[in-house]
């Protein structure tokens, strides 16, 4: 007589070959489609933390740029009045140059830039300053008396009929000197009246409630992916590396009574003075190299055209001058 199996004692046998491999088969499909969505999030978090890195490059540097160009040619008396600038050969060095307020450089031609990028450069005389309570030349008397300039500041001083740029000979409390300095950047002489040519012997007082305030001036640029500023300190120039992942920069200049902004090679020499805003365009690219193969998508319009794989992005920005604008 046939005895039957019990239920029990069939269980009791385990899976046969076939189930055991289906069974793994279908683990290493909930494992490969697990890891392809890990993968796949892990790229869409570097993408995404990547464009945010450069979404915040270029908020930063458009930050501290506008603040320079708003300010580029201004003073804080008046706008468009006449700058003397008695210091001893002011164009020996760029940040003593005061002509326009703003100068432009365009396809690498400042020293220093990139090859097919634009810089710009940028004098003005801002910021917290003094005001004059006399002037009997060569001693201006201040308030408050605490100034905080010292002897080789390089300062401006004006009203509502010129401005003077000029070395302080000398200070004390509540008083600065602008006597006749030799070397550069000394002063040419005591006066600070504006002539055309320049003679350093046209006298001119300031009244009360004129203003005293340090000279500013600063370059924009661009050189191996990195944006520059270089700027007045201590009457040397110091080099200071703003924000990296930064390709190119395209500059251009309104005029008054123009259609379209223009190349700096576009404005006339005696035009600079005129220029009332900057148009900024910042090619910006990606800390990581996430595309698939090498592109040239992104670049702003008139920068060479370098494959990467880098995600770049052309960010723009239009800045008034702030003493330019009516």
């Amino acid at each position: 007589m046939k005895r039957m199996q019990s239920p029990t004692f069939r269980s009791s046998l385990g899976l046969s070959l076939i189930e055991l491999m289906i069974a793994i088969a279908l683990g290493l499909l909930i494992v490969a489609a697990t890891l392809s969505i890990f993968s796949s999030n892990k790229q869409s978090y570097r993408a995404t933390e990547n464009l945010g890195r450069v979404q915040e490059s270029g908020r930063t540097a458009f930050e501290l740029m506008s603040r320079d160009i708003r300010e580029a040619g201004g003073n804080p008396c008046a706008n468009n009045i006449p700058v003397a600038n008695v210091l001893n050969n002011p164009a020996l060095n760029w940040w003593s140059n005061w002509a326009n307020g703003v100068f432009g450089f365009e396809n690498g031609a400042l020293a220093g830039s990139a090859a097919g990028t634009d810089a710009i450069e940028l004098h003005s005389g801002m910021g917290v300053g003094v005001t004059v309570v006399t002037h009997a030349p060569p001693i201006f008397t201040v308030t408050p008396a605490a100034h905080g300039f010292v002897a080789n500041d390089i300062l401006m001083a004006c009203d509502f009929t010129q401005a003077a740029i000029f070395l302080a000979s000398a200070t004390g409390a509540g008083t600065i000197e602008h006597n006749a300095v030799a070397g550069v950047p000394g002063n040419c002489g005591a006066s600070l009246g504006f002539a055309v040519p320049m003679t350093c012997t046209d006298a001119y007082t300031y009244d009360e409630n004129s203003q005293i305030v340090r000279l500013q001036a600063a370059r924009w640029y661009v050189r191996n992916g990195t944006l520059f500023r270089r700027s007045l300190r201590n009457n040397t120039d110091p080099e200071e590396a703003v924000i990296n992942g930064v390709l190119g920069m395209q500059i251009a200049y309104l005029l008054p009574g123009a259609a379209a902004y223009v190349a700096a090679t576009a404005v006339p020499a005696p035009r600079w003075r005129e220029v009332t805003a900057v148009r900024v365009a910042l090619t910006l690219e990606s800390q990581d190299a996430l595309a698939t193969e090498p592109t040239i998508v992104g670049y702003c319009p008139g920068e060479p055209l370098i494959p990467t794989r880098t995600i770049k992005r052309c960010v723009a920005q239009t800045i008034n001058l702030r003493n330019r604008t009516p």
